[in-house]
């Protein structure tokens, strides 16, 4: 008993700092950007939600924010990207474009980054308001809080994926 309520402690402990700690790295690829850096200036200033500093470099970050269309050419890429960043991870669909493909029907864009790896939060319009991204960082931010969030979407993630693969066989 006394091994358990030490280690739920712990992992509560862990998830609250967490939560106030998110390394972010930018997957920035259209015109989504601009909102992204009125989000991270002082008007709204991320800073508020400790997710200030972008890290430029996969092994740093915890949190991607893929901010854009993401087309067929830049999938492998941004799979890469993914696999190289840290336990626990994380990841906002910034927009419409990266949440669904946006706009464009065609055969090169992508429809949505979660056909390559799992997103924890959407965060439609296009572009998306400073409000609504704030608004996204609180939901993620609950989230790590309650312990839930990314090891039960990856878990989906990989039945669907698996469930994609044997229906192609």
């Amino acid at each position: 008993m006394g091994l358990e309520l030490t280690t739920t402690r712990l992992e509560d402990a862990a998830n609250w700092a967490r939560k106030f700690s998110f390394f972010t790295y930018p997957f920035v690829t259209a015109c989504c950007g601009m909102e992204f850096m009125s989000v991270v200036a002082p008007k709204y200033d991320i800073a508020r939600f400790g997710a200030e500093l972008p890290r430029f470099s996969p092994r740093q970050a915890d949190l991607m924010m893929i901010v854009g269309t993401i087309t067929e050419r830049q999938a492998p890429v941004l799979k890469r990207v993914y696999d190289q960043m840290a336990e626990p991870k994380w990841v906002i669909a910034f927009g419409v474009c990266a949440s669904t493909g946006g706009f464009y029907q065609n055969y090169s864009t992508l429809p949505g980054a979660d056909q390559v790896i799992p997103v924890d939060v959407y965060i439609p319009g296009c572009p998306p308001r400073p409000e609504q991204v704030l608004d996204a960082l609180v939901l993620l931010q609950e989230r790590v809080q309650a312990g839930r969030g990314h090891s039960q979407l990856l878990d989906k993630y990989e039945k669907q994926m698996a469930d994609q693969q044997a229906g192609e066989d």
